[in-house]
């Protein structure tokens, strides 16, 4: 069970990072992949946030800076997702027209919960 956990939080990474990844490439292509906090396009900073936990949990060193990362992108994550059902922001979407945020935010969830339940696991 802890080498499944292990395996699915770097598989929830990698997701993470190629959908990030791909705003990323959009952004700097045409300066309008993502939404921006000042100058800093929110996609680079989710990108960090997906890049910074699978390094932390490759070397299995540094928790803390699993968690911090993590539970920052969620929050952005949901504060997008919020704003995106108010109607007071707009996420970039899927080719089927989901917003992104969505999908952050679930990811972001998952690597948080199974983090924690791994952590618990290796310390019983």
């Amino acid at each position: 069970m802890k080498q499944l956990l292990y395996i699915t939080i770097i598989l929830l990474c990698v997701i993470g990072i190629l959908g990030a990844g791909s705003l990323v490439l959009e952004e700097v292509k045409t300066g309008n992949g993502c939404p921006k906090l000042w100058i800093i396009p929110f996609c680079v900073i989710i990108l960090i946030c997906f890049i910074v936990p699978l390094l932390v949990h490759i070397i299995k060193k540094w928790n803390g800076l699993y968690f911090f990362f993590t539970a920052l992108a969620a929050t952005i994550a949901l504060i997008a997702s919020i704003m995106q059902l108010t109607g007071k922001g707009e996420c970039p979407k899927t080719d089927s027209g989901i917003p992104m945020c969505y999908f952050s935010l679930l990811l972001f969830a998952a690597l948080i919960i199974s983090k924690m339940y791994l952590l618990k696991k290796n310390y019983q």
